[in-house]
């Protein structure tokens, strides 16, 4: 019977507050949308770091044929055989410690497993490129990746080499827009939760403070305060379980359109996250939404309701 009468309190409740209550769905769907964003950022960072850094290697290019600002290359002709082979030897003996494998790779292999993978009509900021175009190089895998200056200061100096390159370098400014996207989109979510709590606590009081009157009759003949509490509590806590909802849905929608169908297809070579993403966080999400509106609700109430 009480059951019965708080679901039927609650039910009024939220008819009488309807345009309230959609504002309170659109504040949270808003706030949590961002907080989902600022989630799933991270989680597409740390798929990317987890799936690059382990494939990273220090490549060693050597010199090419033709003009180099390297003064390793001042001979303008690409390193020999004589001069690859010096170099694997200071690897074996210099960098035994840190480097666990070696590979070479010729320009021509280069350009054909490599090269035309990421451009594949051979043009390159406006030019199309050949096999010609390209140099030898030696890819190192090292035992820690940490120790990349060690191997770059020991290999820089030798004839033949142009530039030690640490493939990480390349990821970092990509990691580092992606790292402010996310602070920036973690500080809108915090303003918009802020807003979303002052608004249910609002929308709450409002709520109690037009049906003052059946609460005071509730409380005369014999209600329990969490009698009485309850179908407030429970209106802000649906209105914001929709939104959430809602801004959960929104995620998968942005998530399917703009990574799976569009970037997936055009860039192929990062490792994107999926709806099953979107569905972990979306627990949380729901949860955390319900949670600040039963926190807000509680405190809002307390200036019309005894304790």
């Amino acid at each position: 019977m009480k059951l019965r009468f708080i679901l039927s309190e609650t039910a009024t409740s939220l008819r009488r507050n309807v345009p309230m209550l959609l504002s309170v769905m659109l504040v949270t769907f808003i706030s949590f949308l961002f907080i989902g964003a600022s989630l799933l950022t991270q989680a597409q960072i740390t798929k990317a770091k987890g799936d690059w850094y382990d494939k990273v290697e220090v490549v060693v290019w050597l010199c090419p044929d033709g003009t180099s600002s390297s003064a390793n290359c001042a001979a303008g002709t690409a390193a020999t055989a004589a001069q690859i082979n010096d170099i694997q030897k200071v690897i074996h003996t210099e960098l035994a410690d840190d480097v666990s494998d070696i590979t070479f790779m010729s320009k021509d292999q280069f350009y054909k497993d490599s090269f035309l993978k990421q451009y594949p009509n051979g043009q390159y900021q406006g030019r199309t490129l050949t096999a010609d175009d390209m140099q030898d190089s030696l890819w190192l895998k090292l035992k820690n990746p940490e120790k990349y200056k060690v191997v770059s200061e020991v290999l820089s100096g030798q004839e033949g080499v142009e530039e030690v390159v640490d493939q990480r370098q390349i990821f970092e400014p990509v990691f580092a827009v992606l790292n402010r996207a996310t602070v920036a989109t973690a500080g809108l979510a915090v303003v918009m939760v802020i807003v979303a709590i002052m608004l249910t606590g609002t929308t709450i009081r409002m709520s109690a403070a037009s049906r003052s009157e059946e609460t005071e009759i509730m409380r005369l003949v014999g209600a329990s305060n969490w009698t009485i509490r309850l179908p407030f509590l429970l209106e802000g806590a649906i209105a914001s379980f929709v939104g959430s909802v809602l801004s959960c849905v929104a995620l998968g929608i942005f998530v399917k359109v703009f990574i799976t169908d569009w970037l997936a297809d055009s860039i192929k070579w990062i490792p994107y996250i999926g709806q099953t993403d979107v569905l972990l966080i979306s627990p949380i999400l729901i949860i955390g939404a319900i949670l600040l509106s039963v926190i807000a609700s509680s405190v809002a109430l307390r200036r019309y309701l005894k304790a």
